[in-house]
């Protein structure tokens, strides 16, 4: 009689989920809420976007979850990488940042979708879902200024001086915050002091910051205001 009713037991498709934080305790976070549904699987994780590219092609993912703030090249960076290699391969970005600075960032980078991580709980499987499916995953409040953005309605918002940063002075910026001096930034970004130095200045230009303390002081209050969020 039992083994009539293990037979007749449905199983469940599972989709096997990769996992990159930079964090082993977000990861571990993320596995728990992801395993908790019947049809999802993590199949590995990484703690960076350099063992990420390493370790992914061997676990056969279906989708992959990735954290912006990744140190060294981040999930921003990660993206491109991803998408250069598997233009197939479905990527969800978790973001503790203000998904009006990011989401559209990461939607031309390739991504497709971006979920805050203070409504991961809530909605990370729903999220992981729809991407699965081949949907986009925003929240209906960024979709909203896309939209607006597409109607021609742009004109009538104030963009921030962070948001004309250039993806990879976002990122330099980012790294200046979390405390990185120039050289540590150019060797965990495999680029020249030089090219770091470029983009300091830069970043000062858009920011209209008069010198390097300023640079670093606006960067610090940026990232301890995002880790608030």
């Amino acid at each position: 009689m039992s083994d009539v009713l293990e037979s007749s037991v449905t199983t469940v498709a599972e989709s096997r989920i990769f996992i990159v934080d930079d964090h082993p305790i977000v990861r571990q976070g993320l596995r728990s809420l992801v395993e908790q549904e019947e049809d999802l699987h993590v199949c590995g994780e990484a703690g960076s976007a350099h063992e990420a590219m390493k370790v992914f092609p061997d676990t056969h993912p279906d989708l992959i979850l990735v954290d912006i703030s990744l140190k060294g090249p981040d999930g921003l960076e990660l993206t491109k990488s991803i998408r250069s290699s598997r233009p197939d391969l479905p990527i969800l970005i978790v973001s503790m940042h203000d998904e009006s600075l990011y989401a559209e960032r990461v939607l031309r980078a390739g991504a497709n979708g971006y979920i805050m991580k203070e409504e991961v709980a809530q909605n990370i499987a729903g999220a992981i879902r729809k991407v699965l499916h081949g949907d986009i995953y925003i929240s209906s409040n960024m979709r909203q200024k896309i939209l607006r953005g597409v109607a021609g309605q742009r004109a009538n918002t104030v963009t921030s001086s962070i948001e004309r940063l250039s993806d990879r002075e976002l990122e330099v910026f980012r790294l200046l915050g979390q405390g990185l001096g120039t050289r540590q930034i150019a060797e965990d970004l495999h680029l020249s002091v030089k090219t770091i130095e470029t983009y300091r200045a830069h970043i000062k230009e858009k920011m209209s910051l008069k010198n390097a303390t300023e640079l670093v002081r606006q960067a610090v209050q940026w990232v301890e205001q995002s880790a608030t969020v």
